[in-house]
């Protein structure tokens, strides 16, 4: 699995995505109609593919996902006009929902609850430096040749699918299935009677969502207010993905600080962090912020993943995981217009607006923590 993030992290693309879809005849508002498809395809498919992955088992989805994913990128390497973008992006939309929830599970299952929160840890960093090590070989040796550079992707992610043939089953199989409805209502009905997991669940999907619009969309109009080149935009990118590589640092500072302290002070130095952001027009100072946020997420995403995993106390793992996204993406879709259109007001409110969003997520750790 960690060798899996590591090669689908690497896509050789992922700075010129945009100029390579406009270069092969895709706009920008091409590119926005294509995303939003794929959101809702997303979410559509979010809960059936939790029911699936019940039925034919963790690996089979694994298995699968891997296939249409690398499936995906050849079609990207030869897209050339909106329709072809379009079958990629609804390719990736049923990948991204078919991994969701299955992937957790199965680590989770595999490396026990002892060890789980240091393996997320490490599931996130491995596809982190990926995508560094795939950044930097574009930066350095491929250039301007946007072909080559999705030709170059297809080659780890074909690699990641045969490693998905390796795995193993971490399912247990049940002498009688349920019926899908059944399991959706019971994995529905854990999320309400499972003290603080609907908390936990809306902590989580409020705070990727400002840590997400601050780090990829934000953040770059910050850099133009404090009068950054886009060269040097560039460097602070690296700068910043590296931040990501600290989440096998998350399990021995949890278990020196313990999860609810240790929690809290993540969700409240990035609050403090995007106020600061939305107050200063310094260069040095905004960078460091962003790389900051970006560590404080990449430290509390293993500890929220181990704890919602340890309140899941079902067989149907990957359904509950799937109800948990489908609200969490539900979220997302909400929220991500309110902050761009606050960033098409005026940036600092749109900073303001995401440490809102962290103190909220905030206030949802502490009841989810509460004894």
């Amino acid at each position: 699995m960690l060798c899996m993030s590591a090669l689908q992290g690497m896509v050789f693309y992922a700075s010129i995505a945009t100029l390579y879809r406009e270069a092969a005849g895709v706009g920008i508002f091409g590119i926005t109609v294509i995303e939003s498809l794929s959101l809702i395809l997303s979410l559509m498919l979010e809960l059936p593919w939790g029911l699936v992955a019940e039925r034919i088992g963790y690996k089979a989805t694994m298995v699968v996902c891997s296939v249409l994913f690398f499936v995906s990128k050849l079609v990207f390497w030869r897209a050339d006009g909106f329709a072809s973008f379009l079958a990629e992006r609804l390719l990736l939309a049923v990948v991204v929902s078919g991994l969701s929830g299955v992937d957790a599970a199965v680590l989770y299952l595999s490396a026990g609850e002892a060890h789980s929160q240091r393996v997320f840890g490490w599931y996130d960093a491995a596809g982190t430096a990926g995508m560094l090590l795939s950044t930097l070989c574009y930066a350095l040796f491929i250039g301007s040749d946007y072909r080559l550079a999705a030709l170059l992707t297809c080659i780890p992610y074909g690699a990641a699918a045969v490693l998905s043939l390796f795995l193993e089953e971490v399912r247990a199989e049940s002498a009688e299935k349920a019926a899908p409805v059944s399991v959706f209502r019971e994995s529905l009905r854990m999320l309400l009677r499972v003290r603080g997991l609907l908390a936990l669940v809306l902590c989580g999907a409020v705070f990727d969502v400002a840590v997400q619009n601050v780090s990829v969309f934000l953040n770059q109009l910050q850099y133009v207010r404090c009068g950054l080149s886009p060269s040097a935009i560039g460097l602070c990118a690296l700068l910043t993905a590296a931040a990501g590589l600290s989440g096998p640092l998350s399990d021995p500072l949890t278990r020196r600080l313990k999860e609810g302290v240790f929690g809290t002070g993540l969700l409240m130095t990035s609050a403090a962090v995007c106020v600061l952001l939305a107050f200063t027009d310094d260069a040095r100072l905004s960078v460091c912020g962003v790389a900051a946020l970006c560590l404080d997420a990449a430290l509390f995403r293993p500890l929220a993943a181990v704890m919602e995993n340890r309140m899941v106390v079902t067989d149907d793992r990957a359904t509950a995981l799937s109800v948990h996204a489908f609200l969490a993406d539900g979220m997302a879709a909400a929220l991500d217009p309110v902050i761009g259109a606050a960033a098409n007001a005026d940036l600092s409110g749109a900073l303001m607006l995401c440490g809102g969003l962290c103190l909220a997520a905030c206030a949802a750790w502490m009841m989810a923590v509460r004894k």
